[in-house]
């Protein structure tokens, strides 16, 4: 099986909205899907790590899935986190989101028994899941909440399946980011996952990012890719610096949290992040948005 997809560009990891009584706001999770969509992004990642998708039912992952497909313009693409900590399982919820309209997959690593994700057993994990998904599958690299870093050997290994067709790399790590550019074949798509490198990321020669900055600045990171291709770097670097604290706000500092915090303050849907995440309180919601101001992004 072989699929051929298009991820050159920027593509917002998003939240999902909660109503008063705890559950999905689906209305607003499809009115942010396409605020977002009249700007310049690629798509739309549903299910990630911004989506608090650990704390998500199986019902609440597909009904998610369903109005995200719904609300996005069929000239962007929908990906969907759909890694499980079983191959078996995410082999069903990868085949149940392609047929909800889902256009690609991003995997994560499996990481409760992660003294035994061996070599062998991630390239394993993955080969069966590209065998018998239906769309194109993404590896997803992300330590900070794996504790795994997905060893350059097995990446390249595993870029040679005719359906694994990326990697969205959310290490940090720029010289790795260079050393899987270096050894991969040109049709094989890199994508940075942390918009603190996404100036560094871009130039060494990766496809785009999926980031969490996007969800409240993604005019912002798409100009900062679109300035690199027209040869105007001075504008790409300033830009990239006057957002670094914002990235920093809502990734580092305030994480999930700060990211809703700052979606309502500019407009979206953001709301509290579900228990046992807390809300941030007064003291950082207002530091929260002067760093929002300093940056120009809210008035």
């Amino acid at each position: 099986m072989e699929n051929k997809i298009d991820l050159n560009g920027i593509i917002p990891p998003i939240a999902t909205p909660f109503d008063e009584k705890g559950n999905i706001a689906h209305e607003a999770l499809a009115g942010n899907v396409a605020r977002l969509s009249q700007t310049n992004i690629r798509g739309i990642l549903v299910l990630g790590s911004n989506g608090e998708y650990p704390y998500l039912s199986e019902a609440e992952k597909r009904e998610t899935v369903k109005t995200v497909v719904a609300a996005t313009p069929d000239d962007r693409i929908v990906m969907v986190g759909s890694g499980c900590e079983s191959t078996r399982e995410t082999i069903r919820l990868t085949k149940d989101c392609a047929d909800m309209g889902a256009h690609a997959a991003l995997v994560v690593t499996p990481c409760y028994y992660g003294g035994k994700m061996t070599p062998a057993a991630l390239e394993n994990h993955f080969m069966q899941v590209a065998d018998h998904a239906p769309i194109p599958v993404l590896l997803y690299n992300v330590p900070k909440f794996t504790n795994i870093n997905i060893d350059l050997a097995i990446v390249l290994k595993l870029s040679r399946h005719p359906n694994i067709v990326g990697i969205k790399d959310s290490s940090g790590n720029v010289a790795q980011l260079g050393e899987i550019l270096a050894r991969v074949d040109d049709d094989f798509q890199v994508l940075v996952g942390t918009a603190g490198a996404l100036f560094a990321a871009l130039s060494l020669g990766c496809s785009g990012g999926i980031l969490a900055l996007a969800n409240v600045a993604p005019r912002e990171c798409v100009q900062i890719q679109t300035f690199l291709n027209d040869g105007q770097v001075k504008q790409a670097r300033d830009l990239q610096l006057k957002m670094l604290p914002v990235n920093r706000a809502v990734t580092a500092t305030f994480g999930i949290p700060g990211l809703k915090a700052a979606m309502d303050m500019l407009g979206y849907s953001g709301g509290e992040p579900r228990s046992p995440l807390m809300p941030l309180d007064e003291i950082a919601r207002e530091e929260l948005k002067k760093i929002l101001q300093t940056a120009g992004l809210l008035s």
